[in-house]
């Protein structure tokens, strides 16, 4: 176990430079090696007869040098080498780019095995810098070969010498969590054949039990120690609390909640008075009033003289809530305060020392509110906003706060009901599935790029009655291709409507300066805001009506439709425009989709139907589950076999297993 975790200097043929391009992949240890997984394979076995090549496939063609090698230097820095190989049935033309090294490698005569992509034209078929060996000295042709993500300064040949390596010096000593009768019975593979074979596999036999056994085993050791959370939370106690007139509150609100409101505050209340900890995730679609419900569950805690918490990902979030929520509860006698990162150092320690002489009902604030300084008297509800952005360590650090609190997290981001019982297998769950009444549509609509005229019109229209508009742009670097980044197309906008206000915002400001655009643009002091995704999450500005989405394709169901929901928050009409040229079949699938529904929920079912849960949420966020083969979408009766035995194995008896699951949930972020 401890080569797992040496030094990668420690493997044959890395040296310090080559450790440090693998530490930049976030690839420290051989076992971290050893979990990079191929993103993909290549059939190198394939072998065809020249005159049989056919334009852009990939194929290994067996062939003898016909004549030396010839090097031509096109330019400074580019250096071609030719060479012609000849089979039976024609010539193919070998180019290597800045490669003279193979000029000594490639004798006349010798016959050789090549793998690459062809190129057929008029003057016949050709291969750029493909795999080229002494057909009797076969090593990576011949059979299936990985490919694997990558990172500047790390080519496939550097990560496949160093997998190899980490093979040589670890296999015989992976540790194996599966038990003996789980792997009789469920038919997995030891875990040493299952590592070999899923980076340079045997056979296509070998490398679907190699994948089988190691999801199986993601999956198992997921749900063993979700079961672990759940059992430690179910053995724990907490105080009872008594029930509570909850008519002032229902009286204070300015408008009737829903049916599913109701319910699910009511599954929230009963929890708390279980004396049991509450451990709830309350998931609903943007706009269905989950605020109100963590709203009504703080109210019910500060009567039974309790505190409550409530923690956002963002400053500009947590202001949100902070000014909504004291409207609501200080009129109820609830103190309320605000605790975030820009709060004046006086002002910290005076909250600081309300909230630890409980002083304070319900303090809402940032990732500031977990620091080592905030102490509560006496905390009985820990609320968390937008749940993802958040993993088991940081709720954790919070809810330490209190002598066992009731917990409640909270999501906007629609996920099928049965991938939600799996990801937060640890939390009870409660679905807002019901809008508020009188809330209107926003119309969506798919369009090319040939329609940016009329959609610049409309634009102008909609902002000369007043109204604000929101564009997405996928990317933040200038140029690439034919995608809008956020400073060129801003620049652009400034000159189609030079008498508006356009504001833009990315992910590489700092954190500060995009609170600050945001904000103003909250307030009013833009009619447009250009951006990123990092509006995804954070920003109510209910006089917006429209959102612009460019390059649409390249965005998730999941997440179109949570930027769809920044607009709709007012009393106007509101509008989603998706712009793409892409003419895919899956584009069009996927944008008909959000073009024919709102439901977050039916929304999330296409996503993970079409494109599974790998990409489910676009970039990874904190609080999935760190699954690194298993496919949640495509492995579901794998997941129920992982499941069934799960039940069956028992913590005291398989520590190591028990101890794996529980970190691999932790680390993860799960739950």
């Amino acid at each position: 176990m401890a080569e797992l975790s040496a030094n990668l200097e420690t493997l044959r043929g890395i040296g310090s430079r080559r450790a440090q391009s693998f530490r930049r992949m976030g690839l420290a240890t051989p076992g971290d090696l050893l979990t990079w997984f191929p993103r993909r394979y290549e059939d190198r076995r394939n072998v065809k007869a020249i005159a049989d090549l056919t334009d852009g496939e990939s194929v290994c063609v067996r062939g003898f040098a016909a004549a030396p090698p010839t090097v031509t230097r096109v330019r400074d820095g580019l250096d071609l080498l030719q060479v012609p190989v000849a089979d039976e049935s024609g010539v193919l033309r070998v180019t290597f780019f800045n490669q003279l090294w193979m000029k000594n490698a490639l004798s006349p005569g010798t016959e050789y095995v090549l793998y690459g992509k062809v190129e057929r034209n008029l003057f016949g078929c050709s291969m750029s810098n493909p795999v080229a060996e002494r057909a009797d000295r076969q090593s990576e042709t011949g059979r299936i070969w990985p490919v694997y993500a990558l990172s500047a300064g790390v080519s496939q040949r550097m990560l496949c010498h160093g997998v190899r390596e980490a093979l040589r010096a670890c296999a015989a000593t992976l540790p194996e969590y599966l038990p003996d009768e789980i792997r009789r019975d469920y038919g997995l593979c030891p875990v040493d054949y299952a590592y070999r074979n899923i980076h340079f596999p045997e056979s296509d036999e070998a490398l679907a039990a190699a994948r089988r056994r190691l999801a199986f085993e993601e999956l198992f050791l997921l749900t063993v120690g979700l079961r672990g959370f759940r059992t430690r939370r179910e053995s724990a106690t907490a105080d009872i609390f008594r029930d509570v007139d909850m008519s002032p509150f229902y009286d204070a609100l300015p408008f009737t909640l829903t049916g599913a409101q109701r319910r699910c505050i009511a599954e929230a209340l009963s929890d708390m008075g279980s004396g049991v900890p509450m451990n709830r995730l309350c998931q609903g679609d943007v706009g269905s009033g989950k605020t109100m419900v963590a709203a009504a569950c703080a109210y019910y805690c500060i009567r039974n003289n309790k505190q409550a918490v409530l923690m956002a990902p963002t400053e500009l979030l947590a202001r949100q809530h902070y000014e909504g929520l004291s409207a609501l509860l200080s009129p109820l006698g609830v103190r309320v305060a605000l605790l975030t990162g820009s709060v004046s150092a006086k002002d910290k320690r005076g909250i600081r020392q309300r909230a630890a002489a409980q002083e304070l009902d319900f303090l809402i604030g940032t990732h500031a509110l977990i620091s080592g300084g905030v102490e509560f008297g006496s905390l009985g509800l820990v609320v968390t906003d937008e749940q993802h952005r958040f993993g088991v360590a940081q709720r954790g650090a919070l809810a330490a706060k209190g002598h066992s609190p009731h917990v409640l997290v909270m999501s906007a981001t629609p996920i099928p009901r049965t991938l939600a019982m799996t990801l937060y297998g640890d939390l009870d769950v409660s679905f807002l599935d019901e809008l508020p009444p009188g809330r209107r549509k926003i119309l969506t609509y798919a369009v090319s790029g040939d329609y940016r005229p009329r959609v610049y019109a409309f634009l102008e229209k909609q902002m000369s009655e007043g109204r604000q508009i929101y564009i997405v742009c996928p990317m933040v670097q200038e140029g690439g291709d034919d995608r809008k980044a956020v400073t060129e197309y801003a620049s652009e906008l400034r000159r189609v409507f030079p008498a508006r206000r356009i504001l833009s915002v990315h992910g590489r400001m700092r954190p500060k300066d995009k609170e600050a655009v945001m904000s103003a643009f909250a307030s009013g002091d833009g009619d447009m805001l250009i951006s990123t995704t990092v509006i995804e999450v954070g920003i109510d500005v209910p006089n917006a009506s429209v959102m612009v989405v460019e390059n649409a394709e390249r965005f998730g169901l999941s997440q179109l439709h949570q930027l769809r929901g920044r607009v709709g928050r007012g009393r106007f009409q509101s509008y989603c425009i998706l712009i793409s040229d892409s003419r895919g079949d899956e584009t069009r699938q996927r944008l008909r989709v959000m073009v024919t529904t709102s439901d977050g929920f039916r929304v999330a079912e296409e996503d993970l139907r079409i494109r599974g849960p790998g990409d489910f949420f676009g970039e990874r966020q904190h609080g999935l589950p760190p699954l690194k083969i298993a496919n949640l979408c495509t492995d579901g009766q794998l997941l129920r076999e992982a499941q069934s035995a799960a039940e069956a194995v028992s913590p005291e008896r398989y520590p190591e297993t028990a101890r794996r699951a529980a970190e691999m949930v932790s680390q993860g972020g799960t739950a």
